[in-house]
């Protein structure tokens, strides 16, 4: 494999790619491809972990009301050690509060219709989770549940790039554009890389040679000055993405302004519940205060952003580490210091 990448000595400064998917990341780090492009390619993680973007203040909020005695938190299991100010989900529940681990949605919705108290789904993630949280409210209002709540913490991944192709501090020169979120939502939405900022950009799976495959095609479309959204993923992606899913999202969903660790306030890249399906919003029914956030100089807003590599912060496997996590790159399964320090460190 390594000699099909001869070419890539040839260029006159390395070449920025940017992968935005976790799974990429840690394909990456795990299959050596980091190591086999060298100095030639430069591979940056970008924001495509969904735990790790999810604000401080959020994870605060999930914190404080965990400690409501009439709660019960239902979240997949990344969310469970990813550090708040003073505390985690893993030790509230070792404290005494109701917090479960389910696979989906629709295991926290059939718990509610087991239990008195009021069942809250956290909802972090992308494209990919939105359709199956909204194909469970869409349930849970059709059988009249009323102790069955979202916080609703969904962000977009397109308005993402957006602010990422605009930073002129990160100098990318193309996408490695995560497959998953693609599945759902196509290629088009990206398009605007190229017409705006002409970026090359592939959307690739996550075998290593679905990975070295999109490095050759984001290569020739730099040599050739001709730039387009590439589909190698072409066994799981199609063009218009899965129409179904997104009349899901559609229904159940608007966009709305989100807060991402590290990127900030991004104008539509989150969803909030539309009007028919607000009463499930548990925000409407537990006023929480939190103070704001203390600096613990952890850097994962840099590393998500791509300004850094992990190893470049100064608590990178030392104060922080998969035991004892600073921030929430190092807990999640797709956060790339987790992968770093995993694989390459």
């Amino acid at each position: 494999m390594a000699s099909k990448y001869w070419r890539f000595t040839k260029i006159q400064r390395p070449l920025r790619f940017m992968e935005v998917c976790g799974t990429h990341t840690n394909v990456i780090s795990a299959s050596g491809i980091r190591r086999l492009v060298g100095n030639t390619v430069k591979l940056i993680s970008g924001p495509g972990c969904p735990v790790c973007v999810t604000a401080q203040k959020d994870i605060d909020w999930i914190i404080a009301l965990a400690q409501k005695s009439d709660v019960v938190i239902t979240t997949f299991g990344d969310l469970m050690r990813v550090p708040g100010t003073e505390s985690n989900l893993e030790q509230e529940k070792a404290c005494g509060a109701d917090i479960k681990i389910v696979y989906s949605p629709m295991d926290a919705l059939m718990l509610a219709q087991k239990t008195d108290k009021n069942v809250v789904f956290i909802g972090v993630g992308f494209e990919t989770t939105a359709p199956t949280i909204a194909i469970t409210l869409i349930k849970a209002k059709k059988q009249r549940i009323k102790n069955f709540y979202l916080l609703p913490l969904l962000k977009l991944i397109p308005p993402a790039l957006r602010k990422i192709a605009q930073d002129p501090r990160l100098k990318i020169d193309g996408f490695i554009l995560p497959g998953h979120v693609s599945t759902i939502i196509g290629s088009k939405p990206y398009e605007f890389l190229v017409k705006e900022y002409l970026k090359p950009c592939v959307i690739t799976g996550f075998e290593p040679p679905d990975i070295l495959e999109a490095l050759d095609n984001l290569y020739q479309q730099v040599k050739s000055k001709k730039y387009y959204v590439a589909i190698q993923y072409k066994r799981c992606v199609e063009v218009h993405g899965n129409l179904i899913a997104q009349n899901l999202m559609n229904e159940v969903f608007v966009p709305t302004d989100a807060e991402w660790r590290g990127l900030g306030i991004i104008p539509n890249s989150g969803l909030k519940l539309a009007k028919n399906y607000e009463n499930f919003d548990v925000r409407q029914y537990y006023q929480i205060t939190i103070p704001e956030p203390k600096r613990n100089f952890c850097r994962c807003g840099d590393v998500l952003l791509g300004l850094i590599v992990p190893s470049e912060c100064s608590l990178f496997g030392k104060k922080c580490n998969p035991t004892h996590p600073v921030g929430p790159c190092m807990v999640s399964s797709e956060g790339a210091c987790a992968a770093y320090y995993k694989y390459e460190h």
